[in-house]
């Protein structure tokens, strides 16, 4: 089954769920931006409230234990897209309201793109534009760009993570014809992976036993202070570890309805302290430092002038500061906290921290400017630690993501963005090997590919973490202090890496890079997301940035680059590799289920570089690329064109992407929209090899007849 303690993609509903005589409600929960929720246990956030039918309280002895069959327990949105048959549970009982994670960056919204909502997400956030350059004495040094320009068509915007939620909580609701739902208040207390049967394809390998909490136990904790307002310290690396062993000695105790579940994977996406993690004895590697930071969301009363502007301050004694504006005149604070320091153990006490001290060390980091605050939303605080998991899944059969894998300081909008992407890698892989159309050797390339991307975050994370809390260099002979000018150019530099468009996956058996000929589409690197701009349909003019076309729904594709088509060679040339694609004992054939449409799997789309206006579909084109349905006749949709719009102008598509406008090349895009495979259009042989490298036929064979 699937824990889900929010990574990647953090999905959560309101459910009613009956078992046995009894109702379990489980509340509106919490997906906090940095975690994720996705199929099994959450080691922080989830809860359902226990009551019967007629509100009385839960019994205090358990019945026997339910034991249900599902396929995979995960990344619900890519399994809601791919059809596969999935729970989600959270340990707490309620939505995120407030706080968490904000930032949401550029790779993050094509994401959001491909699963259909990234236009939600656009309109209700604040965007970033500008960023004024770290400052010494609170003078504005520098404004710089804060997405590279012409990185993405979309960029970095700040919105609160209970919206972000609640948009793949619709788009699953949509996706699954509303058959998944999180499931509150439910705590996995054994995880038991049957080595016996890991490399079977038939079976549940993976047991998981659940206790449904009471309302009192699925309901996170909050700090003791004056303040009424709410705090996420009980999601903190500062919290108590003893949390998760309290709630399991109730189980011990017999309190709570148990429930097994026996699963064929599993994903664990519960934080830094993940249950899951310690189940399968792996552990976090790396170090913490001295540094303690508060943050607040505040509608801030000031006379910084900076304030609706994404700001780093550097004071010469009180420490450093970040500014996040956010929506509905919310301003996010990352304050360093000075006066805070970890005692032998290493940690901090967190009963010393409250708001008052967090806005107060504010307040001095920003003289001579006033601040000040009526309305606070938000607060908590944390210690910067920077580790990466051993290993990152059991026998391809239970993996993890997100925090429980990675941890490191939230300063450069990481964290929700990281967790997220870790889960839209493994999401499509877990679905297409529990539906038999992908080999189970791909779900390996997960850990290889993921790893080192944690790795670069941590690398990134632990330069630019110590530059943010170290104490402004005075002058050049200051060797102990921070240059400015070196903090900024590590800001800029830090933009790309941000992005999340600079990963590049290594070679392996879904990236074939010694195979390809990058050579033929310079701007599109092997292993790297396939870039987007604009083109026009043929058929009927309409503009399109081409990576609208390459959404979330489990298919590889095809991109055929057709080059100049008028031009009778090179047209000879598509028709051969087209007449190859659709030949009766083509790849394509083999993979495609004998009764279901020829894209099922792998969906061919074509861009020419000839006028669209002298073309006609139908009568240059092969059937493969405008196929035909005898209820919905030929396909308008697979072939378009770069040439000049009439009101958007010319997305240039054959430049930017670096390809031969006369002779063009293929293309192979998994369904993450990482390009997998380069070609020439008369290397048929190259492209098949790829696919038989990581595809099964649509009767579980290997394509390639062995």
């Amino acid at each position: 089954m699937t824990l889900t303690l929010r990574p990647l993609i953090a999905d959560m509903q309101r459910v009613s769920k009956y078992f046995g005589s009894k109702q379990w409600r489980a509340q509106e929960k919490d997906v906090s931006g940095r975690g994720s929720s996705t199929p099994v246990s959450d080691g922080s956030n989830v809860s359902a409230t226990n009551e019967t039918s007629s509100g009385e309280p839960p019994q205090q002895t358990p019945a026997e234990p339910l034991e249900t069959n599902v396929d995979v327990l995960m990344a619900a949105a890519w399994m809601a897209h791919c059809g596969v048959s999935t729970r989600i549970v959270d340990k707490r009982n309620a939505k995120v309201f407030s706080g968490q994670a904000d930032g949401l960056q550029c790779r993050s919204l094509e994401i959001f793109d491909s699963l259909g909502f990234a236009d939600r997400a656009w309109k209700e956030a604040n965007h970033m534009i500008e960023n004024p350059g770290p400052d010494g004495t609170i003078r504005r040094s520098d404004r710089i760009p804060d997405t590279i320009v012409g990185l993405s068509r979309f960029q970095q915007i700040v919105l609160h993570q209970g919206r972000i939620e609640r948009f793949f909580l619709d788009n699953i609701k949509k996706y699954s014809r509303d058959t998944i739902r999180v499931e509150r208040g439910i705590l996995p207390t054994s995880l038991v992976i049957d080595e016996s049967s890991v490399g079977k394809d038939e079976g549940y390998p993976v047991t998981v036993t659940l206790r449904h909490l009471t309302e009192e136990e699925s309901t996170p904790k909050q700090q003791t202070s004056a303040s009424k307002v709410p705090d996420g310290l009980f999601r903190s690396n500062l919290a108590d570890d003893q949390d998760d062993v309290a709630l399991t000695n109730g189980f011990k105790s017999g309190v709570g309805k148990v429930e097994i579940v026996h699963a064929k994977y599993v994903i664990g996406c519960d934080g830094a302290r993940s249950w899951t993690r310690r189940q399968l004895g792996f552990e976090l590697e790396g170090d913490s430092t001295d540094y303690i930071w508060g943050v607040m969301d505040i509608i801030p009363i000031t006379d910084f002038p900076d304030i609706r502007m994404r700001c780093a301050i550097h004071s010469a004694d009180d420490g450093s500061l970040m500014v996040i504006p956010r929506e509905n005149r919310l301003v996010r604070l990352y304050i360093q906290l000075k006066q805070v320091t970890p005692d032998a153990s290493g940690r901090a006490d967190r009963s010393k921290i409250t708001p008052d001290l967090i806005f107060g060390a504010a307040r001095n980091i920003m003289k001579p400017y006033q601040l000040d605050y009526e309305y606070c939303d938000w607060w908590t605080a944390y210690q910067i630690g920077q580790r990466v998991g051993t290993d990152f899944s059991s026998h391809d059969r239970v993996f993890l993501a997100g925090d429980a894998v990675h941890t490191h300081s939230p300063k450069a909008g990481q964290g929700m963005n990281v967790s997220m992407q870790d889960t839209f890698n493994l999401g499509w892989k877990v679905a297409l090997v529990a539906k038999g159309i992908a080999k189970p050797s791909i779900l390996s390339t997960y850990g290889d590919e993921r790893r080192q991307v944690a790795r670069d975050l941590i690398e990134f994370d632990h330069r630019f973490s110590r530059l943010f809390s170290g104490r402004p260099a005075k002058d050049v002979m200051d060797a102990e202090g921070v240059s400015m000018e070196l903090f900024k150019d590590a800001f800029q530099k830090g933009n790309l890496f941000a992005s999340g468009l600079s990963v590049n996956y290594a070679a392996n058996n879904l990236v074939t890079k010694q195979c390809s000929d990058a050579f033929l589409a310079k701007r599109l690197p092997v292993g790297m997301r396939f870039n987007s701009f604009k083109v026009l349909n043929q058929a009927d003019g309409r503009p399109w940035h081409f990576q609208e076309r390459l959404k979330a729904d489990g298919r590889f594709r095809v991109v055929l680059f057709a080059g100049n088509i008028l031009h009778p060679d090179q047209k000879a040339r598509v028709h051969k590799f087209c007449s190859e694609l659709d030949g009766p004992h083509s790849f394509l054939r083999r993979v495609t289920p004998l009764e279901a449409p020829i894209d099922s799997i792998i969906e061919v789309l074509a861009i020419h570089s000839s006028k669209r206006t002298e073309t006609e579909l139908l009568r240059d084109f092969p059937d493969i690329l405008h196929p035909f349905d005898k209820h919905n006749g030929w396909d308008y949709n697979k072939v378009f064109v770069d040439d000049e719009s009439y009101h958007e102008g010319f997305g240039d598509a054959y430049n930017n992407y670096g390809v031969d406008p006369q002779h063009g090349c293929v293309v192979a895009v998994r369904p993450d929209q990482y390009v997998a495979w380069v070609g020439k259009l008369d290397d048929f042989g190259g492209l098949q090899k790829y696919f038989e490298g990581c595809l099964l036929g649509s009767n579980g064979m290997r394509i390639n007849g062995h």
